[in-house]
């Protein structure tokens, strides 16, 4: 047995508490945030609300969060439009569709004239699809040895299908086209398609 293998004991102490913000500390502590994560004007906000609670505050007045995170905004530290787009990006490439892309940046804080920007276009939604399908094996990318004779297990492994796209943020007609393509060179053809 190796020397020190036995576990440290505790010496009871508890931690000694997190001094109160103040506004240095407020700054620094949003400056630290961005600087670790890409975030919204909103998500950070929420983060230096959080923290206030935890901590408290020992400066004069009432902490002013907006005028922090919009002077963050003019710095270029945070920037909405850019993180949505990145956010909406991400979520497409996952395969998730435009319904769950919204729901998310609404999460996030984003103001709704900048979640429809960042709405993907029929082209790109039906790729999102497509990438989920194949990800989860769905439709055309089900594996070959998986015939079902049964027409009743046919259709109910149809209809799984076509929900988990549609709990995807995926239109019905759009989970339908692509459970029901006949093979996957007939459903990429689709995706690839220029119709709306």
């Amino acid at each position: 047995m190796a020397m020190n293998a036995m576990p440290k004991a505790r010496s009871g102490r508890k931690p000694r508490p997190k001094p109160p913000l103040d506004e240095a500390r407020l700054q620094d502590m949003a400056l630290a945030y961005v600087a670790r994560f890409a975030t919204s004007a909103a998500r950070l906000e929420a983060y230096l609300a959080r923290k206030l609670r935890e901590r408290g505050w020992e400066g004069k007045g009432a902490p002013d969060l907006a005028a922090l995170s919009a002077r963050f905004d003019e710095l270029g530290y945070i920037d909405d439009e850019s993180f949505a787009r990145a956010k909406a990006g991400g979520l497409l490439r996952r395969g998730y569709g435009s319904r769950r892309i919204a729901q998310a940046l609404s999460a996030a804080g984003i103001a709704e004239d900048l979640r429809d920007a960042a709405r993907p276009d029929a082209r790109a939604a039906r790729l999102a699809a497509l990438a989920l399908a194949r990800r989860r094996r769905l439709g055309p990318f089900a594996a070959a040895g998986e015939p079902v004779a049964d027409p009743d297990e046919r259709r109910k492994r149809r209809e799984k299908q076509i929900a988990a796209l549609i709990r995807a943020g995926h239109e019905f007609a759009l989970a339908r086209a692509v459970i029901d393509a006949d093979s996957i060179a007939s459903a990429e053809a689709w995706a690839e398609s220029e119709e709306d």
